[in-house]
């Protein structure tokens, strides 16, 4: 289906484009890339200047919007806005273990290497030059927010600003100094929670003996496990994650016949939550957002063994873990065990470029401003200040207002604030 449609008084129109899978190949193979463009409906013939969304992640597709609200209804004020679905995501050449299923282990790796920042910006050029844009601005949520810094790095003349939410990364270092920040990060946000609903931990507790002591399924067939309930301490870093997870947490055992069990309605939620499920570049690719001419080498993994109090021994206080991705992902879940061989190539893999040059940073004339939240529990602040004090023509709005999803909760208040910053620039 192509056809451009209206909703909410917005003009929604179709893209595609066929892009090169590799651009240091030019005479390979090529791979659709799909984005939506959005306008007021009466201002379809306007001459807007465009704004371009990317997409936290890596590897979710740009959302879907169904009205003129949020983030998008305060872009809609100045921009005509292009949502990109990054390459292997949404109506992008998406990547699934179906779609890898007819590849080697070594195919794979290869082809999945070529689905980072990099690649994702030499996506947007493209297709900036495609639809005869001279500049554009964009907007970078999480992991969009690291592609914008790609962009600033290598085709700065292209853009008229950026605007940052919850994703200015490290432009040096090893992903294990990030892991290291993060689980500090996680630690707080478990105390938090158990501090709020001191039942929660028993309740925990009580999950996780039952997952040690029992073969339990998730509706998928999948074995559920402690390790995987730990993960759920992912939304420990949303804006309400934790009255949510309260809740499920409260009613997760139902008695049948005299016996307590885990409810369906509450492994249903479990096996919703694992969205590697679908976006498996979500899991094989998130170290490497952070790898620069260097391997992870499962870096979150190792930097746990630092961490002893997140390994769940029978009956011990139990501990939630964050936005961290595991070998052992690729062994439990179901759909990631198709991938676990290339995956272990990836982690292995020394030869990643450069995502972002630091002379060029520091001598950047884009304006450039960042919401930065305090309490972040994804994209550690302390680096995020590291890498703005070394850019120029940055500005930061330094909140504890908001976690990491501020943008989806209060994106209008939080774009009109950025863009009355870039304003004063």
């Amino acid at each position: 289906m192509q056809d451009a449609f209206k909703c909410d008084g917005l003009l929604f129109k179709p893209h595609y484009f066929s892009v090169p899978l590799d651009y240091n190949n030019a005479d390979g193979s090529n791979i659709d890339v799909f984005a939506r463009e959005v306008t007021h409906q009466n201002n379809d013939n306007s001459n807007l200047p465009w704004l371009v969304y990317l997409q936290g992640g890596p590897g979710f597709p740009s959302p879907r919007p169904t009205g003129n609200a949020g983030w998008l209804k305060q872009a809609l004020t100045k921009y005509r806005v292009l949502l990109l679905d990054q390459r292997g995501t949404g109506k992008s050449t998406p990547i699934t273990h179906q779609t890898l299923a007819m590849k080697t282990p070594e195919q794979q790796a290869e082809y999945l290497s070529h689905f980072r920042a990099d690649n994702i910006v030499r996506d947007a050029e493209f297709i900036r030059e495609a639809l005869g844009i001279k500049q554009w601005s964009i907007l970078g949520q999480s992991f969009g927010g690291f592609c914008s810094l790609h962009y600033l790095s290598f085709y700065p003349q292209s853009l008229t600003r950026a605007y940052l939410t919850g994703g200015i990364p490290p432009i040096t270092g090893h992903a294990d100094e990030v892991y290291r920040a993060t689980y500090q990060r996680v630690l707080g946000k478990n105390t938090k929670f158990f501090e709020r609903f001191p039942a929660a931990q028993q309740q925990c507790i009580k999950i996780a003996d039952h997952l040690l002591n029992n073969d339990v399924r998730l509706p998928n067939g999948q074995r559920f496990t402690v390790e995987q309930f730990q993960l759920w301490g992912i939304n420990l870093g949303r804006s309400g994650g934790d009255l949510a997870m309260y809740y499920v947490l409260d009613e997760a055992f139902i008695e049948v016949n005299g016996q307590s069990q885990l409810s369906y309605s509450f492994l249903q939620q479990m096996l919703s939550e694992q969205s590697y499920q679908t976006n498996p570049i979500y899991a094989i690719l998130h170290e490497s957002i952070y790898c620069q001419h260097q391997a992870s080498n499962w870096s979150a993994e190792r930097v746990r063994n630092e961490y002893p109090v997140f390994n769940y021994a029978e009956g011990q206080p139990f501990m939630f873990t964050g936005e961290m991705v595991y070998s052992w992902m690729f062994e439990q879940l179901e759909c990631l065990k198709p991938l676990k061989a290339a995956a272990d190539i990836l982690a292995a893999k020394t030869d990643w470029p450069a995502l972002y040059d630091a002379e060029q940073l520091a001598n950047n004339t884009v304006p450039v401003v960042a919401a930065v939240y305090v309490d972040d529990m994804y994209v550690e602040y302390d680096l995020s200040c590291q890498t703005l004090a070394s850019m120029h023509s940055a500005k930061a709005w330094i909140t504890n207002e908001y976690e990491h999803n501020g943008l989806g909760v209060a994106g209008e208040v939080i774009l009109s604030k950025l863009m009355t910053l870039a304003d004063q620039s």
